[in-house]
C-alpha cells in the first residue's frame, strides 16, 4: 500500500492543478492587472475593505474562492453552454441561479450595497476570482467533457488535460512570475472595458473561442498551441483584469 500511495502522490505531482481556474499566477495576473485601473475612490474602498484582514491585497485575495469552495458554490465558477452554440440562455444553462454569469451579478450587488462590511469583503474576494474564471474560456465550455477536463492530452511533456493546461499549463511555460506578466500586459495598447457589456455576454465570448477550430488540439501539446494560442490566452487576462476593475469602479463610486 506504501508503494501505492507513493506513485499515486508522484503521479499528481506531475499534473497541472485542476482546483483553480487560472491557477493561482493567472488569478493574481488578473487581480494585479484590476488594482492597476482603480480609480481612487474604488481604491480607497479597497483598501478599507482588505484591512479588515491586515496584510490582504487583491492578489492575495484572488484565490480565496477555490480554496474556500464548497457544494452550495462550486457552480459558481463556470456556466456549461451546449456544443454547437453558445447562445446564453439563463433558465437553460443557470437554473436557479447557479453559475458563474448569476454569482458575478450577486457579488457586484452586495458590493455596491450597505450590507456589513464582513459581507462586502466577502463579496469583493468572490469577485476578484470569478471575473477570472468566466475570462478563463473553459469556463464557458460543454458539459459533456466537463469543460475540458475529460479531454486528455500530453501537454509538454507531462499528462493533463484540456482545462487544466488552460488553467495553469500555458501560463507556467510562458517562464513569467504574476507580477513580471501583469506589468507587461499593462504595457501594452488596450481599449478600455465596455461598461455595458453583460456577463452573459462574456460568457458567449469565452465559449466561441472554444468554440474555433484547432482550440481542441491532438493528443500531444508543445509550444506550437502555446504560440498559436499566447495572443489569446493574454487577451483574456487583460480583458480580465479591465472588466474586474471596471466592475470595482462601477460599484464603488
Amino acid at each position: 500500500m506504501n508503494l501505492n500511495r507513493h506513485i499515486l502522490a508522484l503521479a499528481l505531482s506531475w499534473l497541472p492543478s485542476l482546483a483553480h481556474a487560472w491557477g493561482s499566477a493567472g488569478h493574481q495576473v488578473v487581480a494585479h492587472l484590476a488594482e492597476a485601473q482603480l480609480t481612487p475612490k474604488a481604491r480607497t474602498e479597497v483598501t478599507r475593505l482588505l484591512a479588515l484582514e491586515p496584510g490582504s491585497t487583491l492578489a492575495s485575495i484572488s484565490t480565496w474562492a477555490d480554496e474556500h469552495r464548497n457544494p452550495s458554490t462550486a457552480a459558481w465558477h463556470y456556466v456549461n453552454l451546449p456544443r454547437g452554440s453558445c447562445s446564453y440562455v439563463a433558465e437553460r444553462d443557470c437554473p436557479g441561479g447557479q453559475c458563474v454569469v448569476a454569482a458575478i451579478e450577486r457579488q457586484a450587488a452586495i458590493l455596491a450595497s450597505n450590507a456589513p462590511d464582513n459581507k462586502r469583503l466577502t463579496a469583493l474576494k468572490f469577485l476578484v476570482h470569478l471575473v477570472g474564471d468566466i475570462y478563463q474560456p473553459l469556463h464557458a465550455g460543454y458539459a459533456d467533457d466537463r469543460g475540458g477536463n475529460k479531454y486528455q492530452i500530453q501537454a509538454f511533456g507531462r499528462g493533463s488535460n484540456l482545462h487544466a493546461l488552460w488553467d495553469s499549463g500555458l501560463i507556467n511555460q510562458l517562464g513569467m512570475g504574476s507580477e513580471e506578466l501583469a506589468k507587461g500586459l499593462l504595457g501594452r495598447p488596450r481599449l478600455p472595458a465596455s461598461p455595458s457589456l453583460s456577463m452573459a455576454s462574456v460568457a458567449e465570448d469565452s465559449c466561441r473561442i472554444v468554440a474555433q477550430p484547432g482550440f481542441y488540439p491532438g493528443r500531444k501539446v508543445g509550444a506550437e498551441y502555446l504560440e498559436a494560442y499566447r495572443s489569446v490566452l493574454e487577451g483574456q487576462l487583460t480583458l480580465a483584469g479591465a472588466r474586474l476593475a471596471g466592475i470595482l469602479n462601477g460599484v464603488l463610486h
